[in-house]
């Protein structure tokens, strides 16, 4: 088995409408919303930064020049926006569009809006630690349903004991949801457009072919969907201070 280090490089999308963050998202990009005072997207950022990351490739579509202008102040790691502009490509089609500036090794995969508190191992060092490029074509960060902070859905994923995914049966309840980060590899792109998509049929190849798994988060993930989740998380983020935990 070939020996994997760590992911260099990150995508984060920030393409999205936001529509169930309305009003906030009328003149504010959904990335750019501040949570416990600060944008969501520097969250993503900094996580992939702490992780060794040296590269973001960024999708931008709504409000773009805003989300463009705000990314282009970091100076703590090299931007490259994918642009989408014309059209919105959403999830599949923006990382299909990517691939040329995301390169030929694995990447990590990380939502613009989502977040979480960490636990004793920073969560992106545990995908990569997990992370088997022979055998994987995607690990998914999971959180256990239970302790998301504003997610009341039956989950996504059941895993099984070697961490292979499927997907929730309608009639069934998951305990797992996925968390919006993970590490995909350019193969799992193979033969894909660049047109709109989901990255649920990039996900659904991969779970046909055994090659999608799962982990499960060291900490709290803070689902950010709609406005009303916002006191929520960062109440828990103000909580979370208070007990010494990283944010």
């Amino acid at each position: 088995m070939t020996t994997f280090s760590r992911p260099t490089t990150g995508m984060i999308l920030a393409a999205g409408l936001g529509k169930r963050m309305r009003p906030l998202t009328a003149i504010t990009p959904k990335p750019l919303i501040p949570v416990g005072g600060r944008a969501m997207i520097d969250r993503a950022l900094n996580a992939l930064i702490e992780a060794g990351g040296e590269r973001a490739v960024i999708n931008v579509h709504y409000l773009a020049d805003l989300v463009e202008v705000h990314v282009r102040h970091r100076k703590d790691i090299d931007i490259k926006i994918s642009d989408e502009r014309e059209e919105l490509l959403e999830t599949g089609g923006g990382i299909t569009k990517a691939l040329p500036l995301l390169g030929d090794d694995p990447f990590y995969l990380l939502n613009s809006d989502s977040f979480w508190m960490e636990g004793s191992i920073p969560n992106l060092d545990l995908l990569a630690q997990h992370w088997l490029s022979d055998d994987m074509d995607g690990l998914l960060l999971l959180s256990p349903t239970v302790d998301a902070v504003g997610y009341h859905g039956r989950g996504d994923f059941q895993m099984d004991p070697f961490g292979r995914l499927r997907r929730r049966k309608p009639h069934e309840v998951s305990p797992y949801i996925y968390a919006g980060a993970g590490i995909l590899h350019p193969r799992l792109f193979e033969g894909s457009v660049a047109t709109p998509h989901s990255l649920n049929v990039q996900f659904d190849k991969a779970i046909e072919s055994g090659r999608l798994f799962g982990l499960i988060m060291d900490g709290q993930w803070l689902h950010v969907g709609t406005p009303h989740a916002i006191p929520l998380a960062e109440r828990a983020i103000a909580h979370s201070a208070t007990r010494g935990l990283n944010t």
